[in-house]
């Protein structure tokens, strides 16, 4: 009997995967078709989608750009079409985009002044650049430091040594710090050296602003807060508001979890008042109540008040998120960094809260979307925001009676604004993802 038994002695050539399961067919299979419920709710969607699209697109793009008024687009439309059938009449975002972008003072009331609010956000942009992405050159954090100083004084004018005398201020601010230190306890020297910052911006600030205008004047035209409207409002605030609101955040969720009785009780008091009002209530408060309670010499800047109460406010509620993720973090984190002699602050920045931000980055970045959002809410204290702006706009006879129009090009940039935030978490929670799907 013949011995039939086979050994292979070369590999087989890798063959190529089902065409049904790889590109293009393989996504569709997997992602829209992979069941017959998901195949029926498939085409479901697929068809009410058409639907949508079918009715939408030729609004959209059979619009009118280049009109004088409303009246126009329609009289436009009439010789077009030959119908009363209405499209898009795009012609007052062509008309009128400058005020709705940059407001009034920079608007078309003030075409010279559109290079303050641009460069004003190329620098924050610059500033931004380091901290959001840590590759980039860390000569940057010039731009960061510069940003704090510079933006106020592009949007507001006056003199530009009103900023740099408070930056002068910050920095002996930050010497008396590294001098308190060597004598007390770090929990004690950082309040001195606010305190004493606070005092020299309070009284050394005007003088030497004023000594030094007097000898060397460089200054902008002023723009007064009320004036200041647009999309540059909305940005103005919006930025604030999530630059300032983190590192208040941050303390305030620490203040929280704390075994000292008196920052305990005032952490969880201040969070959870400011949870239990809502937003327009604490701007209408902060702009038109406050008023009634400060002395009659106290001129208090609308602008200025709404950007300190949606701050406390962002912070408020990201401190809850903050807290959660400390709340998540292993005992054994705790314990590892007692066991490496490390200080409360020390264990604080090196171990426990790289984690816990790393696991709130999705609460954190949710958060500053609805706070850009809810910029819009200024309306309520006549501070003309984007719709606002708009507003303004539709009283005019040239465009009485346009709506979405408007209403869309304001949805879409802030839609930009906030699908820009919201990719940014997702490439940051892969670039911090440590552990294995």
């Amino acid at each position: 009997m013949s011995d039939l038994s086979y050994v292979r002695t070369e590999m087989l050539e890798q063959k190529a995967p089902p065409a049904s399961s790889v590109g293009l067919v393989g996504w569709l299979r997997a992602n829209l078709f992979s069941s017959v419920g998901n195949s029926i709710l498939t085409v479901v969607t697929l068809f009410f989608l058409l639907s949508l699209l079918a009715s939408m697109m030729p609004w959209i793009f059979l619009g009118i750009w280049n009109a004088d008024s409303l009246s126009h687009c329609r009289e436009i439309f009439a010789e077009r079409y030959g119908d009363s059938t209405e499209y898009a009449c795009w012609a007052v975002v062509r008309d009128r985009w400058d005020q709705i972008i940059f407001g009034y003072s920079f608007g078309n009331l003030n075409e010279g002044l559109y290079w303050r609010p641009l460069v004003g956000l190329a620098l924050i942009i610059l500033a931004l650049l380091p901290i959001l992405y840590p590759n980039v050159p860390r000569v940057l954090y010039v731009a960061t430091a510069a940003s704090l100083f510079l933006y106020p004084w592009l949007i507001w004018g006056g003199s530009i040594w009103g900023p740099l005398t408070i930056a002068l201020c910050i920095i002996a601010g930050v010497f008396i710090y590294r001098f308190a230190s060597r004598f007390m306890i770090m929990a004690f020297a950082m309040p001195v050296a606010i305190v004493g910052t606070a005092l020299l911006i309070y009284f050394a600030m005007a003088p030497v602003a004023g000594a030094l205008g007097s000898a060397v004047p460089i200054e902008l035209q002023s723009v007064p807060s009320r004036e200041i409207s647009g999309f540059v409002l909305s940005i103005t605030i919006g930025i604030v508001a999530i630059v300032a609101s983190l590192p208040i955040a941050v303390l305030l969720a620490l203040g929280r979890q704390s075994d000292l009785f008196i920052v305990n009780k005032l952490s969880t008091g201040f969070i959870e008042i400011i949870r239990g009002v809502p937003l327009i209530t604490l701007i209408f408060v902060a702009t038109v109540l406050m008023k009634y309670f400060l002395p009659s010499s106290v001129d208090l800047d609308p602008v200025l008040a709404v950007m300190v109460l949606v701050t406390l406010f962002t912070a408020a509620y990201i401190a809850e998120v903050i807290r959660g993720g400390l709340a998540a973090l292993p005992k054994g984190q705790y314990e590892a960094a007692d066991a490496l002699g490390l200080t409360y602050w020390q264990a604080q920045r090196l171990i426990i809260l790289p984690q816990a931000l790393k696991i709130s980055i999705p609460g954190i970045v949710s958060n500053f979307i609805s706070v850009f959002k809810d910029t819009t809410l200024v309306s309520i204290v006549a501070l003309n925001d984007p719709l606002g702006i708009s507003d303004s706009i539709r009283s005019d006879s040239d465009w009485n009676g346009i709506v979405w129009e408007l209403y869309g090009f304001i949805a879409i940039v802030f839609w930009l604004f906030c699908f820009s935030m919201s990719r940014y978490s997702l490439w940051l929670e892969r670039q911090l993802q440590t552990g294995h799907r």
